[in-house]
């Protein structure tokens, strides 16, 4: 099943591709749609069919790659990793949909890139080989590169160049880092074997430098966050909702499954330096997020503070602060891909993304109002959405630790408020601001579905998130019972 969720997407792409010209888009769409249910269909039993109360990966498939390197196609999933093999599933489907319409050039091209990204963005949740890690982490850069590139913006060049550079180079530095626990492990590549290296403090230090200089600026942290911004406001709808539901959780995902478990001494003696960037990230780039004037912008510096919640979390180190940080995580990826979805509803009417250009929409599309209202409140962590749960726990999980870092981390819920609700209220309330506006339509059939699926998910889980946390449950305290381990 677990190669199923990688390779069916893949699968899908290529047939995609296969339907050629833009003569055939109807059908290109149509195999695209097809290959994105079934990606959903099949990561459904990898969580009916997982047993909580089981430690330990699940599902895992060995066969050998490249045998005299000792290189094994090695998958398998825990509590952590089956949730966002889901989440991406789900988004990938999401995406195919909601550029149905706005699409009109290379459309096989396009689908298919998110279908081959899919694939591989499975397969860096799912991979317990270094190697195999590795290969899909650099290759899922190329997908989203072109979908910058090629249907961006005016500055998409610039900003996919960016984009790719920053997280190209981030990534040498832990491929270095595998190479040398090669060494360390006597030839293995086995992520799991890592896990129980006995390091010296300098190797622990060193190793989790190179692994943070990769997961930090994908998560992104302060001050590596400035391709974040420029990537999402020259990125296509479709490359928006990806890049902040499922590519930025990559990074927070490496933490887990690289820094704690394989340098716990040096992930105890340097959270305080994280914390210290997850917090700035929460306060600093929230009143970042205030002075936006494009829409895009503003979300896309919301996501930077929220994700900062979620490496504050991680490096509490206590259970409720680690599943916090994971409900964050999905609760993020539900509520920014829906806010780039309804950015893209207006976009594609009006094409411009300037708050000042709008005012009234509410007169002209009451529906997708209800929606942009729904998921602009959970932006802003309102009870009984995702966005309460999760920053709640962190919040809890950090006045445990310190008074100081849940006060500064609850002022979030104050600055998301305002930029949130700022926007909302230019955008939607008010009289009608122009002829543009007036002339607007509501949103149809398809965009309703699109936007009601993730409704249904944000309301979901912040009113029942048990069926989230049960999952993640085990994994976690098997991670911070190993991270407790002193390795010195």
């Amino acid at each position: 099943m677990l190669s199923l969720a990688i390779w069916l997407p893949i699968l899908a792409g290529v047939l995609t591709l296969a339907t050629g010209s833009d003569r055939n888009a109807g059908y290109a769409r149509l195999v695209a749609l097809i290959g994105a249910v079934m990606g959903f269909v099949v990561t459904l039993p990898l969580y009916t069919g997982f047993d909580s109360m089981a430690g330990g990966m699940q599902f895992s498939e060995t066969t050998p790659w490249i045998e005299s390197f000792n290189i094994n196609y090695h998958v398998g999933v825990d509590g952590i990793s089956v949730l966002f093999i889901l989440l991406n599933s789900f988004t990938t489907m999401l995406v195919v949909l909601a550029g149905w319409k706005v699409i009109q050039k290379r459309v096989a091209q396009y689908m298919a890139a998110f279908l081959f990204m899919s694939g591989l963005m499975n397969g860096v949740f799912a991979a317990l080989d270094a190697v195999l890690f590795y290969v899909f982490w650099e290759a899922m850069l190329i997908p989203m590169f072109i979908i910058i590139g090629v249907w961006g913006g005016p500055n998409r060049v610039y900003a996919a160049f960016k984009f790719f550079l920053y997280t190209l180079m981030g990534s040498l530095l832990m491929l270095v880092a595998f190479l040398y626990l090669f060494h360390k492990s006597g030839g293995s590549f086995e992520i799991l074997d890592y896990h129980q290296l006995l390091l010296s403090h300098t190797e622990q230090l060193l190793i989790f430098i190179a692994f943070f200089t990769a997961f930090a600026v994908k998560v992104p942290m302060w001050p590596v966050h400035t391709w974040l911004p420029d990537a999402h406001v020259e990125a296509p709808t479709g490359g928006s909702v990806v890049l902040a539901a499922i590519m930025l959780k990559i990074g927070a995902y490496g933490f887990l499954r690289f820094s704690l478990p394989i340098t716990p001494d040096a992930s105890h003696e340097l959270s305080g330096f994280i914390i210290a960037l997850s917090l700035i990230a929460v306060v600093y780039i929230g009143l970042v997020a205030l002075v936006q004037t494009d829409m895009k912008k503003l979300i896309a510096y919301s996501s930077i503070s929220h994700m900062g919640f979620v490496t504050l979390g991680i490096f509490m180190f206590n259970a409720m602060g680690v599943e916090g940080a994971l409900v964050q995580m999905i609760s993020h990826g539900f509520i920014s891909g829906a806010l780039f979805l309804c950015i893209g509803v207006l976009y594609d009417r009006l094409h411009t993304r300037q708050i000042g250009d709008y005012g009234g929409v509410a007169n002209t599309m009451p529906v997708f109002a209800a929606f942009f209202m729904l998921f602009s409140m959970a932006n802003s962590g309102l009870p009984g959405t995702s966005g309460f749960v999760g920053e709640f726990m962190v919040i809890m999980a950090a006045l445990k630790v310190n008074f100081w870092y849940a006060f500064l981390a609850a002022s979030t819920l104050i600055f998301g408020a305002a930029y949130t609700l700022w926007m909302y209220k230019r955008v939607v309330f008010g009289a009608v601001a122009n002829e543009q506006v007036a002339k607007l339509k509501d949103i149809g059939a398809r965009e309703i579905l699109v936007l009601a699926l993730l409704g249904l998910a944000v309301l979901a889980m912040g009113i029942y998130p048990l069926p989230f946390t049960d999952v993640m449950h085990g994994a976690v305290n098997d991670l911070l019972q190993h991270a407790a381990q002193s390795k010195l």
